[in-house]
């Protein structure tokens, strides 16, 4: 399983800090959050960074990145301000 961390409106979104997921790639990984909370797709269409162990997945394979257990994804909303 894979820890799942969300923050800022993400936690309103799946009411708690932390999810566990059994998913191979982070699109899988998406897909299933997508498929048990509808919201957050539209909330992440607006912009999104995702960490998997703490490096950027642009950085990595993007949405092909792999994923394997105790990997911990951090899935940060965008964050507006002013």
């Amino acid at each position: 399983m894979v820890r799942v961390k969300v923050f800022a409106t993400l936690r309103n979104i799946v009411e708690k800090n932390e999810l566990q997921i059994q998913a191979n790639t982070v699109r899988e990984l998406l897909e299933k959050l997508y498929s048990k909370y509808p919201e957050m797709k539209k909330e992440l269409e607006k912009g999104v960074i995702i960490l998997v162990n703490g490096k950027n997945i642009e950085h990595l394979e993007k949405l092909d990145t792999k994923l394997k257990d105790e990997d911990v994804v951090s899935i940060f909303p965008p964050v507006g301000g002013g």
